[in-house]
Formats: structure tokens, sequence, C-alpha cells
């Protein structure tokens, strides 16, 4: 196949017409610019990537997934791994018009021109940027009408654990961690490649289903039980597995990536480079999807973060460090990584940051460490429940007290102001449980006020609507309509604003409810869902994350008319709860996690009842280790962060 030329001739006169024209220009300090046929060179057939963020550049580019196969693919001589974004509406009507398709940002070849165009979705949001990508690249946007001329259209990332509502749109789903995943698939088309593509696209697609790590939507069959629930999911070729099964990748020291993340030309939502310290969660949060998927804890060495920091901020200039993961204050040895880092870069204008921090994971002394070098920001908390009662329900194991006794060390100690998260819409709610939350936004202001000795003191609480999601306890859940959610946010807000004494203290972020129903439909929609989504792009329907961009009444009314005749509608995917026997519509897709322990626990959190993280206390058979043949991976080591010596003001 001849390489195909830039568009980026063609681009360029459009580019002045458009706002923000530098996120398309590509270059970027690291960016990887290798040839067509790169493979030639080591004697192998050329293996092409098209990876995509859905959504823009300022959104995708930091995106941490889409960063690591980047390097991971290019670091082989035979694959080539370029990077393409959602466009925004005013270049995709000038491309359009002018006949130029979806290109990627390194080169600005034609999206279409490669082996595999790879989505990875964080939010199912993300979904109509998809359909519009593919169709504005020249690809059909359903998988039955491609062609041996087209790349096979790749699914992962987190809202790919449920690709029903994708199905049609997707050749490949990839349920779980990437790295290896992405190596494999490679393998499996050079050597198809290389066998002068026998079967053509489905031949390859046999190949990809056949290993039983890949899903194919394709080589399924749905059927349907009169009032609507799925009768039975099953393989409709041979040698296809009735079970697609996560991948999980173990030892993270073997895999220090991002090594040289790109820098980015315009402004991004973060700035940072950023170190995944450990991978998994098992602290049992029912409303965690994130936690239950990556199971179990796979810690980062001491030592593997400390190079990874070392060289990722000499390969890139950046000066603030992230130590990401979902509940990073756990690593088994956080508090030696922090000191240890802070006294490396003591004297530089290198700043560390933890995500959300759990309350019961806090200390002092933690908390020092990154403000060593004289950014102290506001702290930030996930009570996620406003009454005791929610946050067992919730497995959120942290008491009001607790969240206090924190506040109280906190505000003693220097700091002004705090961010506490809650979700609203949880099983089991009331409208007494979400208005708790002003009483303890209050309590915080009085005992940081009496800490600090002064009046000076901030809570902001920001709330977000509960979505059930697939592999959770929760996934049998009833999701609360839009209309129950507003109401019970205005009784919090008319709360707050009530309280004279505290109330002009709390500020108070909240979204209305009615993405979260849209995000419900998405999250826990079978294949018939994917009619919706195409009839929102065919209303316009894109940039969904985006509440300027978003449109619940588009999304009702294509429900409406997409799913006339099925016996099912919007409300019937959101507002219903799921019974034990009904087959979910990623029942056959295999996260590791026991059905039967799910339904437990979701008929634990029905009692109030709660349930321990099983890195500290003995196994409670939630079912991944056995199934995935994995166990939990952490420390402490007892080994030091290297290099020892102190930074001083010189990175280089």
């Amino acid at each position: 196949m001849n390489a195909p030329e830039s568009l980026f001739p063609r681009l360029e006169p459009l580019l002045a017409q458009v706002s923000k024209p530098i996120q398309y220009v590509g270059g970027e300090h690291n960016s990887v610019h290798k040839d067509w046929d790169c493979g030639t060179t080591v004697g192998q057939p050329t293996v092409r990537w098209a990876l995509m963020y859905p959504d823009a550049y300022e959104v995708g580019q930091p995106n941490q997934g889409v960063a690591i196969l980047y390097e991971i693919l290019n670091e082989r001589e035979w694959i080539l791994a370029e990077r393409t974004y959602a466009l925004w509406p005013d270049l995709q009507a000038l491309m359009r018009a002018h006949g130029l398709p979806q290109f990627t940002l390194d080169q600005h070849r034609p999206v279409r021109a490669f082996d595999v165009f790879g989505v990875s979705f964080a939010t199912e949001l993300g979904y109509t940027n998809m359909v519009n990508a593919l169709d504005l690249a020249g690809i059909p946007i359903h998988s039955d009408e491609r062609t041996d001329d087209d790349p096979i259209v790749v699914a992962g990332g987190h809202a790919a654990f449920n690709p029903e509502p994708i199905a049609d749109f997707i050749d490949v789903a990839v349920v779980g961690d990437g790295e290896e995943a992405s190596l494999q698939i490679s393998d499996i088309i050079r050597e198809w490649k290389a066998e002068e593509r026998p079967g053509g696209r489905e031949g390859l697609l046999l190949r990809l289903a056949a290993t039983g790590a890949f899903y194919v939507p394709a080589f399924y069959d749905v059927s349907y039980l009169p009032d609507g629930r799925i009768q039975r999911i099953a393989p409709n070729r041979e040698g296809v597995p009735f079970q697609v099964r996560k991948h999980t990748l173990m030892n993270l020291d073997e895999w220090p990536y991002p090594k040289k993340p790109l820098v980015p030309l315009a402004e991004t939502v973060h700035e940072r480079y950023s170190v995944e310290i450990f991978r998994g969660c098992t602290r049992g949060c029912r409303f965690c999807q994130a936690g239950m998927i990556t199971r179990p804890v796979r810690e980062r060495s001491i030592e593997t973060i400390g190079t990874m920091v070392a060289e990722g901020l000499r390969n890139t200039g950046l000066e603030e460090v992230g130590l990401l993961s979902l509940s990073s204050a756990d690593h088994s040895e956080i508090g030696e990584v922090t000191k240890q880092l802070a006294d490396r870069y003591e004297g530089t204008n290198v700043s560390l940051s933890l995500p959300s921090t759990r309350v019961d994971a806090f200390n002092i002394d933690l908390a020092n460490e990154l403000s060593r070098n004289g950014r102290r920001s506001g702290l930030t908390f996930a009570p996620e429940g406003g009454s005791e009662r929610m946050r067992k329900v919730i497995n959120k194991m942290v008491s009001e007290d607790d969240l206090i006794d924190t506040v109280a060390t906190a505000f003693g100690n220097g700091w002004r102001q705090v961010k506490l998260y809650f979700m609203c819409g949880l099983p089991t709610e009331t409208d007494e449980d979400v208005v708790a939350i002003a009483d303890m936004a209050a309590r915080v202001i009085e005992t940081g006020r009496k800490a600090a000795g002064s009046r000076d003191i901030r809570c902001t609480v920001s709330i977000g609507g509960f979505v059930p999601k697939p592999h959770t306890p929760f996934q049998w859940a009833a999701q609360a309509s839009p209309e129950t959610i507003d109401r019970r946010l205005m009784l919090l807000r008319d709360k707050i604003r009530a309280n004279k004494q505290y109330g002009k203290a709390i500020g108070l972020r909240y979204h209305d409810g009615k993405p979260g129903q849209i995000e419900g439909l998405l999250s826990r929609g079978d294949r018939r869902v994917g009619k919706v989504i195409e009839e929102v792009w065919r209303q316009g329907g894109q940039f969904d994350g985006w509440s300027e961009h978003f449109s619940h009444e588009r999304w009702a009314e294509a429900c409406t008319t997409a799913l006339e005749g099925t016996g099912v509608d919007l409300a019937w995917y959101t507002t219903r709860e799921r019974e034990y026997d009904e087959v979910l519509p990623w029942d056959h897709l295999d996260s590791g996690l026991d059905r039967d322990w799910l339904w437990e626990d979701w008929q634990d959190a029905i009692d109030e009842v709660e349930v321990d993280d099983c890195r500290w206390t003995p196994c409670y058979d939630c079912g991944v280790c056995p199934q995935m043949s994995t166990e939990i991976q952490i420390g402490p080591t007892g080994r030091q962060l290297l290099p020892l010596s102190v930074a001083g003001r010189d990175l280089s």
C-alpha cells in the first residue's frame, strides 16, 4: 500500500477560519514520526494504528491510556501509531465542504488508511463523537457495511466494559488493560498480513475472536423475551467462545509508561506529568465501576516511581507531578514516596499532587510533604454519601467524625479550603440523606474556624448524579429520575442558603439530573440502544459530555423514535430495577467478578452491611484472583526511591 499523502497542505488554509487552530497542527514535543512502511526495515508487514480519544484535543491529549498505547506501539519497529481527536464543529463543517476526511495529528494522514482505528472510552457520552469521526473519515458507521479496505474499529477503556450499545459501530472490543492486548492484536494482524490476508476482514476478526481475549459483537446473536428483557447472548460462529475475559496487566514495574509523554502546544485540562502509582482498588465502594473492574491491586515499586518521575520531568519540562490511582494515599509506601520525592525536588519548581484523598487515608505529614515547595492548594475529600446510613449502603467506611477530625487537623495546620464530593440519587437514598450534606458542610466550617482561629474558611460541596454501572453491585439498581435528583439538589441548596451563620462560606456546585440519565441509558443499554445513538448523531448530537452541546430533549426524542415497537423505552433502561435472574447485556464479558458475589454485595447494600478491604483482611471471594489467575501485588518493599541526590534547580 502506497503511503497516503499528508492532508496538511489542504487543511492549513482552513485553520485561519476556526477557533484554537493550534490544536490541529501537531508537532508536539515527543511526538513520533515514522515511515508508513516502517516494518520493511525489519522485514515485517507494517501494522498501523490510528488512536482516538473521542473528545476535543484539550481533553484527550492528557489522557493516560492513549499516551501509554502511543508509546508502547511505536516502540515496535514494525508498528506505526498516530493520534486523532474529535474535531470541533467549526472545522468539521469546513472539512466536509472541502472534501477533507478525519486525519491524524502526527502526520495528518487519513484515518481510513490505517489498519486499526482504536477508540478509548472513559465515558459513554463519547459514543456520538466516535460515530461522527467514523463518518468524517469515510468509514461506514455500521460494521457490517465495511470492506477489506476499511480499518477494523476497536473500542477500549472503562466505558467499553459494556460495548453492546455500540455493537453496530465497532468490530472489536477490548475488555481490561490495553498494554499487552494492543500488542497481541498487532501480532495477529502482522501474521494475517504475512499470510496474504486469508479470509479477508472476517478471517482477521475470527482470529481475534478465537483467542477468547477479544470480543467481536458480529459473532454473537442476541435474542429477547416478549417483555423486552434479553433471553440469550450466544456465538454464531464455530470456534468463538461464549465468554470473553478481561485483560489484566501484572507487574507494573515492567511497564513504566508513559516515559516520554507529549507536551501539548495548546492549553489542555491537565498540564502535569502523571505517574500511575498503582492500578486497581479493593476498597469495595459499591458505586465505583473503576474500582471493581480494575482488580486486583497492583502497586508500582518506589524505585520505579522515582525513575519515572525523574525521566518524565527531564523529557517534558513539566513542573507538576501527579501521583495517580483510584486511591493514591492507599499505596503501601505512600509516606516514603512523597517524602523522598519532596526531598529530591526541594528547592525546585516541581510540585507534587494527589487526586481526591480518602478521609481515612489522609494524614498531615503526607499533606505537608505534598506542599513542601510552597504550593498549598485546597484539600479534596469524597465522602460520597451525606449521611452515615448512606455511607454504609455504598460501603464508604468513613464516619462524619473521621472527616471532622481530619479537617480540624488540616485547618489547624494552615489549610483554608476543603472540597467535598458527594453523589445524589444513590440506591435507598431519601431526601434527608441529601439534606444532611448541608449539616456536614456547616460542621466543617464551624470546625475550621475554631481550629484556624479565623473566619477565612471555605468548604465547596460538589455533587454529581449517581449512575448505576455494569460489573458493580449496583448494576441491578434503579436509577433515580432526573426530577428526583433535581428536587433533592434544590432542597440541599435551600438548606445551605438558609444557614445565616455558615451558608456564605459554603459553595455548592452541581449538575442537573438529565445528563446522568442519558449516561445511565448508555452504560446499561443493550444493542437496541445503538439505534438511539445513531438517531441522536443524525440529529446533530455530538460532544455530549459538554453541557453547551448536550441536549436531553434530543436524546429523549431519539429514544421515542428509535425504540418504537421494541416494548422498551428510556425509563425501562434507567429507572427500572433488575432482578437476579435477568440476563444483563454484559454477562458474557468476564470482568473476573463472580456474579453471585456481586448480587450478595447488592443485598448487603440494601441491609446497610459493610465489607472490608481485602488488601488488609482475608479474601472475601469476589472471584477476581482465582478466575483471572492474578493476585494482589502490594508492599511495603523497604526500598529507597532512586536517585537519592537532591535535584536542586538543575533538572537536566
